[in-house]
């Protein structure tokens, strides 16, 4: 698999399978063009991987199943198609292809968002590289006990509540899906199983056990059934327990079809052709980008304003003295060194130190906050933000007299 090589095409292409395996990458044009848009809105400093997955996640939290949730799912194909491929040797009993598990997998994608706070120290990927192994492992050894077990020891594994769901999943009406209900817990409280009671290949009911099951079903329905319909022969009952059979297996393991496969009758067309045209979107998109961003440094800017004040108040009396004098007085080192009575290398010194414990807290706040590594360039324009701060702080402060020699 070719490594996609920048932000345009980690969050805009999608993997295209041939003979079960990767072929090759497809790019989406409404998802080029809208991160190509917010590429010009935010800066380059912040365009890393992992910035534009927060950033596509928390705008998903706030509108689920928008264009958010298809870059998101642009981005983690990669870690689905390794996940799905890791995973399938695990269950070797079950034939199901790499492209049926990587569908199984990305389908599941709104959940696994759900469940992931990439603010936290596990990040997106890391996440659902772990998450989409789950789901392939659950869905391959759900697949495994259904294709082992025949209709009736299917209907006898289920719970009322897992069979409820995949009726009502058919479009039943709620007065057939009680019918239904009602004979599949007459088929469960009268069938007698053999010796075997765990045996995935169980007979059809044989006639005694039938007559059993109707004479429930008859009496049951006049308390249990609103209207209670009419009564029901052996015929009908092993027709609807046959299809609560199939409707479980549809629900319990459906099938996945790609968007990549072609309408019925239009071999020139995809099933993705008729999804809807977001893109009277992207100029919504581009301004809720620049408003957050703009409101996001806003944020940042007065954070490290109060955090510098709050340090400041914790420096010693001599240190915020002569901050004072170097920034507000604009007075020179030898200056300050003749006013306070020592030496110009003490007075630098303790300059220094000083500048150095504000630095540190800036620091220290970008790499818990920011999740910003202390690098020498990073350190380096930190340092020039903080003269420039000092400078305008220092500077819209009413000044001090100076002491009287």
């Amino acid at each position: 698999m070719r490594p996609r090589q920048n932000i345009s095409e980690i969050f805009s292409t999608f993997i295209q399978f041939e003979a079960d395996r990767f072929n090759c990458w497809i790019y989406d044009a409404k998802l080029r063009r809208s991160i190509q848009n917010c590429l010009v809105q935010i800066s380059e400093n912040k365009g890393s991987e992992n910035f534009w997955a927060i950033y596509w996640h928390k705008n998903w939290q706030n509108q689920p199943n928008s264009l958010a949730e298809a870059h998101l799912s642009a981005y983690l194909q990669e870690t689905c198609y390794w996940s799905a491929q890791r995973t399938i040797p695990q269950i070797a009993s079950v034939q199901c292809t790499l492209s049926d598990c990587f569908q199984i997998a990305i389908a599941e994608l709104p959940k696994i968002l759900k469940a992931c706070d990439p603010d936290q120290k596990a990040t997106l990927k890391s996440y659902s590289n772990v998450a989409f192994g789950n789901v392939i492992r659950d869905a391959l050894r759900q697949k495994q006990e259904i294709d082992f077990c025949n209709d009736w020891a299917l209907l006898l594994k289920l719970s009322r509540k897992r069979l409820q769901e995949s009726l009502q999943n058919a479009g039943l009406t709620d007065e057939t899906i009680g019918c239904y209900l009602l004979a599949w817990k007459c088929f469960v409280d009268g069938y007698i199983l053999s010796k075997s009671p765990g045996v995935r290949k169980l007979q059809r009911p044989d006639q005694d056990t039938w007559e059993a099951i109707v004479q429930l079903y008859n009496r049951d329905r006049l308390t249990q059934l609103n209207p209670p319909g009419t009564e029901s022969n052996a015929q009908t009952l092993e027709k609807w327990l046959l299809l609560s059979a199939k409707y479980a297996r549809s629900y319990l393991y459906p099938v996945v079809s790609s968007l990549n496969a072609p309408k019925t009758g239009q071999a020139d067309s995809e099933l993705q052709d008729d999804l809807p045209d977001t893109t009277q979107n992207e100029s919504l998109l581009a301004d809720l980008i620049a408003k957050e961003e703009a409101e996001n440094q806003k944020n940042q800017q007065q954070e490290i304003q109060n955090l510098l004040i709050t340090t400041l108040g914790k420096l010693p009396t001599q240190s915020q003295q002569l901050l004072q004098l170097y920034y507000q007085k604009g007075l020179t080192q030898q200056q300050i060194a003749k006013e306070q009575q020592i030496q110009q290398y003490q007075v630098s010194r303790q300059l220094t130190k000083t500048r150095e414990s504000l630095l540190l807290a800036i620091a220290k706040w970008s790499q818990e906050t920011m999740h910003i590594s202390p690098t020498s360039n990073v350190v380096k324009h930190i340092s020039a933000v903080l003269e420039e701060w000092l400078q305008n702080y220092f500077g819209n402060l009413e000044p001090q007299p100076s002491k009287e020699q």
